[in-house]
């Protein structure tokens, strides 16, 4: 790197120094010239080149951290953060919903839409036997064209007749369903766990086989009951849950 290519700070303007310090770390990275997951340089090493103290780069690195430009991993470093999708508290909305209010560009590709009989964990989610016919609509969640996720949606059969004959390539699934049954989610259960990506799946995804990934299984229900078990596996390094804590 070299550090002539580096904005300095102008004591002399009336712009704090830690100000002056988190735009010129900015511009490096809005240059590409630190592309998504490169290591920036140690504290003291921009301490020695934009000519200021540890607390005044500590100061710009929080910042910049705090608006998901960089990420720090303890006993690593500091790193430029590939875009990800950030979960936290919201409401029940769809993926398309969700990705696009924080400023994604929502993509989709279906890959496959079928009958298949009911497993036993699914029969028990959804509420019906075994065996039982249901819809399973299989996707490639993209953000900014970036694979996100694969999510795989059962829904019950009889809630859902004639869905398998219709385009599901684009939009958001609930509004498919809201249009041409009526269903309207009123509720979801989310569990999450990481687990490795599959085969099938991190060649997807465009990870290695085995990589940690979100594992998130949900249940959704509107006034009739349950209509759609969906299990999700979502890229480790691009979706992350983060959550406010209040005493």
């Amino acid at each position: 790197m070299n550090k002539d290519m580096l904005l300095t700070v102008d004591r002399r303007k009336p712009e704090p120094l830690w100000h002056q310090a988190e735009k010129a770390i900015r511009e490096r990275i809005e240059a590409g010239e630190w592309p998504p997951g490169t290591q920036i340089p140690a504290e003291d090493k921009l301490c020695e080149w934009l000519g200021v103290s540890r607390i005044t780069i500590r100061h710009a690195l929080r910042n910049l951290e705090s608006i998901d430009l960089l990420r720090r991993e303890h006993g690593r470093g500091t790193f430029v953060r590939n875009a990800s999708v950030v979960a936290g508290p919201r409401g029940l909305t769809s993926f398309t919903t969700e990705m696009a209010a924080i400023g994604l560009k929502v993509g989709s590709r279906l890959l496959s839409q079928e009958i298949v009989p009911a497993n036993a964990a699914i029969a028990a989610a959804l509420g019906i036997e075994e065996g039982d016919d249901v819809v399973r609509i299989r996707r490639l969640r993209l953000g900014n064209g970036d694979p996100i996720g694969v999510q795989s949606a059962h829904l019950r059969f009889d809630r859902v007749p004639g869905l398998i004959e219709q385009d599901l390539s684009e939009g958001s699934l609930y509004q498919h369903l809201e249009r041409l049954y009526g269903i309207k989610p009123i509720e979801a259960t989310e569990t999450y766990r990481v687990g490795p990506a599959g085969a099938e799946d991190a060649a997807l995804l465009g990870v290695v086989e085995g990589s940690p990934s979100f594992i998130v299984e949900r249940i959704t229900v509107d006034a009739r009951g349950p209509f759609e078990t969906t299990l999700s596996v979502m890229r480790g390094d691009r979706y992350e849950i983060r959550s406010v804590l209040r005493a």
